[in-house]
């Protein structure tokens, strides 16, 4: 695999920045971006070894994002078993009225995975 890879916004090169200029003379181009793979460490899966900033992937989404959804649709939704607990426990707020805190009963609530064997 190349260690780079050209921006897949297809409307990239259409985008005026003086990053994208290349060539001599009056033989001058806008280019498409050319971006370092895992620039941003190690991650196989990062978006952004794909494109070269967050305006060209708002711009490859908008244009091409009815697709990719149709393409990978969700048919039923998808469910994670969880446990759900709730612990009261003492707090605080402050009264501006009286200029003191308050104590009061909060009631924390967590979730946690639960095991599934």
């Amino acid at each position: 695999m190349s260690d780079y890879n050209w921006c897949h916004n297809p409307s990239c090169h259409t985008i005026e920045t003086q990053s994208r200029i290349r060539g001599t003379g009056d033989n001058k181009v806008l280019r498409t971006m050319k971006i370092k793979a895992n620039r941003y460490g190690d991650y196989q899966a990062n978006i952004w070894n794909y494109f070269c900033n967050q305006r060209c992937l708002m711009m490859f989404l908008n244009t091409f994002g009815q697709e990719i959804a149709n393409t990978y649709s969700v048919k039923q939704p998808s469910e994670t078993p969880i446990k759900v607990k709730k612990v009261k426990e003492e707090s605080y707020r402050y009264s501006w009225n009286s200029n003191e805190r308050q104590t009061y009963m909060a009631t924390r609530t967590t979730i946690e995975r639960a095991n599934n064997e």
